[in-house]
């Protein structure tokens, strides 16, 4: 039978969870895909055709610079000057080969830009949850048009091209390998590099369209980042690679090179940064000249960009733009989707320029169709408001006199893509009303039921029972007039669907019911009770400037937390109290500080910001005083924990056990799981004895997770008590009165008594920071460490506080002897008890290098249990390194309630004050996300509001499911 607290537990958790669906589905929209095909019916396929076949060489993660002829200064001598083919090529053959800076559409992971580069579309900013795996691309493509022309495609390299076209692909001449172990820098390069070659020389007649993407430009990004040694040999070897690749192919092959995305200083990507978007593309043709007319055409179509560090500008172009080009170079129609426009002098061949207002009017009538199509389907409405203007584009463009044509047609073609990018962020008002409703019920809802829990005292289970009972009478009853209502208005609600009806009905009513069951009274302490700190920090998501910093205000927030602690210390009764609370604030404040020192930069901070949870700014390394720390820190921990345990006597039983024994083998192990992994991509080891090392770190990993969870968990059930008992024998003095003789008598005591509930849950609670130790990198850990010194002082502060309010309110009382009286201990949990603990958990995911926002990702703990992306694990992994700080905090929050608390006399507030614990940090980071979700609703038209506002949502988001789980899991 499940436990009444959990009923409440997850009946906020569900709620919860739809709220966020609900604003999900309203802010972030994905495109409606229209499976309508191109074909020659439309427009002459041939008339622009220079080459047969195509290769295309995709280098993962090739950044513009990597390949720039006036690079940064000072220039890197690891990625700078190293690929220089493709510009030698551009200068010796200007008419024949082409060099540009190519923007790669948001989110820049690579299997978002392979559906842009084959579609000519435009991925949306949801689509990032599908970069583990993606489903089959069944619109139009520049792979389905080669396949309709009767020609083969043929794929070496990554094999999420294989996930996305496995009909298209040739499977008897592919060579498709894995394309998620970041560690492995060789096997697909070299793989791309052994198969490509004789495809072209042996079998050019055979295909159509040869693929090959490499991977291990990206693969050392993700690994030591751009600034390394490997990264200048990987590009030397791309650039030899190359050489042979010119080489090898004839006249009627066109060769085109291009990255997927770019990387950012430390070799992540992902967002939507300029480092990210900015990849390199180059377009070679050995045989007939792509450019060689007199006629220069207008500059108001070649425009040009400057990349950061550089002076000189460079030829821009959208990335999508190679699919209507090379479609065209190929003789094929351009996809129908496609919102690319043609690079315009790669078909100015001829003395008029009539190539390229071919090319143009061909584009353009593309668009047109599409454009047309889709305002014809299910989703035309969203057009409505900018139908007018692209029609008078269009028609613009058709009359326009012949000097001013090539303008108008380049207008109307990018009027269509910019409609379209701000199309798909479009949003549902209604969705995220609806949310946000959801949610501040569901906030209003849980504080009532925190408030109430205070007076239950032993009916908190009747109370329970009652409230839960006619909240989900309520939900079903919400749930039924949801879908009625929706039925009735349904052709008034654009974009409303029937089950989102009825997720807001159950939500809604159910969270009414609840707060009206729960209601408090409204007195004036309940407004002067109102937490500053919250308000506050909900209320900075409005400003990008607080929301950027975000990290290095909540450790202030944090430490401004205990100045209520701290006042009580200096007006403490006893000097003992005082030293303790004042002592221990201390302690809180120097390990809030330390954490401190842990920064990952977002790219906003720069120049104000200085990367020290890596090596550097532009690597993906630890530093080496992590590598000291590290150890010393797995060690201290469990020593840590003994001996504030020892404080109460409690570091008996379990706990005498876990800590000096199981917990620092665990800390140490996985410790040495990253240490390894340091080795490894340091290369101090050669690839033979690389391979090795991984075996032998996956295999730790694996055994340092199991020892933790079943090991663990098998001892804290066998053996869930921290007390020990101690015999004590002593002699009773024969009685000069009755004459009796000495006897022998034997004392027990009880040792762990004070803590009795504190301890074993304590050590419950170490476990799990076990699992995500393992999953943190080496200064994380070290930040782990030094929160749950943190998070131990904390706890002894507000023990000692209380201790202070029990003796002062009984020297206030008409009997003082009442403070010897446990029975009436206060066992209450205020909600600015809660506040320090929550802040502690934010401070945490900041100081274990994570930002929110994308790019802050730490992919490489997708590899802790294995060498490979394999499903559940990766995911599992990475999501523990994520929100692991978040979870902590959730499970941690019962010890508010229990830390020293003795079981004798029976505690009667005990079930209550520690759901009122778990409930109060739920508030908080509900609030955050209350706040989050509506500052970005409002400022939806911000310049920032995808780089800013909407990760911070998201991670807000997550960040509230991961809280609620912690306190579901200690309940």
């Amino acid at each position: 039978m499940v436990p009444r607290e959990l009923h409440l537990l997850l009946w906020l958790l569900l709620v919860h969870a739809t709220g966020i669906y609900l604003f999900t589905k309203g802010f972030l929209l994905s495109r409606l895909a229209l499976s309508d095909r191109a074909s020659c019916s439309h427009y002459s396929c041939t008339q622009l055709a220079t080459h047969k076949r195509a290769v295309i060489v995709v280098v993962d993660a090739l950044r513009f610079d990597f390949l720039s002829s006036h690079p940064p200064q000072p220039p890197s001598p690891y990625h700078h000057n190293v690929l220089t083919l493709p510009r030698e090529l551009t200068a010796a053959h200007p008419d024949h080969s082409f060099l540009f800076n190519a923007y790669a559409d948001p989110p820049t992971t690579t299997l978002q830009r392979i559906k842009g580069l084959t579609t000519g579309s435009l991925p949306t900013f949801v689509d990032i949850g599908e970069s583990f795996g993606g489903s089959t691309i069944d619109e139009d493509s520049l792979l389905h048009q080669v396949d309709a022309a009767g020609n083969k495609v043929v794929l070496v390299g990554d094999n999420t091209w294989l996930s996305l076209f496995p009909a298209l692909l040739d499977h008897n001449m592919s060579y498709p390998f894995d394309s998620f172990d970041v560690e492995d820098l060789h096997t697909v390069d070299e793989g791309v590099i052994a198969h490509l070659p004789p495809i072209i020389e042996q079998n050019s007649n055979a295909w159509g369209l040869a693929i090959a993407h490499g991977l291990g430009v990206d693969h050392v990004g993700h690994r030591v980042g751009p600034d390394h040694p490997f990264m200048e040999a990987k590009l030397r070897q791309m650039n030899d690679f190359l050489a042979g690749v010119v080489r090898l192919i004839d006249e009627d092959t066109l060769l085109v090179l291009l990255g997927d995305h770019g990387m950012d200083h430390v070799g992540n990507h992902g967002g939507d940064s300029v480092l990210e978007t900015s990849s390199a593309v180059w377009i070679y043709s050995k045989g007939p000249a792509l450019s060689g007319s007199q006629i220069a055409l207008p500059a108001g179509i070649l425009p040009t960009t400057v990349f950061p560090g550089e002076t000189v500008p460079h030829r821009s172009i959208q990335q999508i733009d190679l699919v209507p080009t090379i479609s065209l170079l190929l003789g094929l129609p351009i996809p129908f989707n496609n919102l690319g426009s043609v690079i315009p002098e790669l078909f100015n061949r001829d003395a008029g320029r009539s190539g390229v207002e071919l090319a143009l009017e061909l584009n353009a009538g593309q668009i047109k169709r599409y454009l047309d199509a889709y305002r014809a389907s299910s989703s035309g409405r969203e057009l409505d408001s900018a139908w007018q203007e692209l029609m008078a584009a269009w028609r613009a463009a058709e009359v326009m006199p012949a000097e001013g044509r090539l303008a108008a047609i380049v207008a109307f073609n990018r009027l269509a893509l910019s409609t379209c990018r701000s199309l798909w962020a479009q949003f549902s008002l209604t969705l995220i009303g609806a949310a946000l409703v959801v949610l501040l019920a569901s906030i209003v809802a849980a504080y009532c039921a925190y408030t109430s829990l205070a007076s239950t005292g032993d009916r908190t289970q009747e109370h329970l029972d009652k409230t839960m009972s006619v909240s989900l009478k309520a939900g079903a009853a919400g749930l039924a007039t949801g879908g009625l209502v929706h039925y009735t208005l349904r052709n008034y609600a654009e974009g409303v669907k029937f089950h989102h009806a009825v997720l807001f009905g159950g939500a809604f009513a159910s969270s009414l019911a609840l707060a009206f069951t729960c209601r408090p009274g409204v007195r004036a302490s309940t407004l002067r009770a109102v937490p500053v700190l919250l308000v506050l920090h909900a209320l900075s998501f409005a400003s990008n400037s607080f929301t950027i910093w975000e990290d290095r205000i909540v450790p202030y927030l944090s430490v401004a937390s205990l100045t209520p602690c701290v006042l009580t210390g200096f007006t403490a009764p006893t000097q003992r109290l005082r030293y303790r609370i004042l002592g221990f604030s201390a302690l809180f404040a120097t390990c809030v500080r330390l954490m401190m020192s842990s920064t990952v930069c977002r790219e906003e901070q720069y120049p104000l910001c200085a990367v020290t949870f890596y090596s550097s700014s532009t690597s993906s390394t630890p530093p080496l005083v992590s590598l000291v720390l590290a150890p010393i820190v797995a060690l201290a921990t469990p020593y840590m924990i003994r001996r504030v345990l020892a404080l109460s006597k409690s570091d008996k039983g379990l706990a005498g056990m876990l800590l000096p024994l199981v917990l620092p083998l665990i800390l140490l192990a996985a410790t040495g799981c990253w240490a390894l992994e340091w080795v490894h991509s340091a290369g101090y080891v050669g690839e033979e004895m690389g391979h090795i090392l991984r075996l032998v770190r996956t295999t730790l990993a694996n055994l340092t997770m199991a020892v933790a969870t079943c090991g663990g968990l098998a001892l804290w059930w066998a053996m869930p008590v921290c007390l020990d008992v101690q015999q004590t024998a002593y002699s009773q003095p024969r009685s000069t009165e009755t004459k009796t003789q000495p006897t022998a008598t034997t004392q027990l005591t009880v040792l762990g008594f004070a803590n009795a509930f504190g301890s074993p849950y304590f050590s419950f609670w170490t476990i799990f920071l076990a699992v995500t130790w393992l999953c943190t990198q080496l200064t994380g850990q070290v930040v782990l460490g030094l929160a749950t010194v943190a998070l131990l002082a904390y706890l002894e502060l507000i023990d000692s506080i209380r201790d202070v309010q029990g003796l002062n309110a009984a020297f206030a009382s008409a009997k003082p002897s009442a403070a010897l009286d446990l029975s009436t201990a206060n066992r209450e949990v205020s909600f600015h008890e809660v506040i320090p603990l929550a802040l502690l958990a934010i401070h945490a995911f900041h100081s274990t290098g994570h930002q929110p926002t994308i790019p802050s990702l730490q992919w490489k703990t997708a590899f802790v249990l294995t060498s490979t992306v394999q499903f559940p694990y990766s995911q599992l992994t990475v999501m523990i390194n994520t929100l692991g700080p978040y979870f902590l905090g959730g499970l941690a929050s019962p010890l508010l309630a229990l830390w020293n608390l003795p079981p004798l006399p029976p505690p009667r507030t005990l079930t209550s004050s520690a759901l009122r614990a778990g409930l109060g940090i739920a508030i908080y980071f509900s609030v955050l996300l209350l706040g989050s979700a509506a500052c970005a609703a409002h400022l939806r038209r911000h310049l920032m509001v995808w780089k800013i506002f909407a990760p911070r949502y998201m991670f807000a988001a997550l960040a509230v499911l991961a809280v609620d789980a912690g306190v579901l899991v200690g309940l």
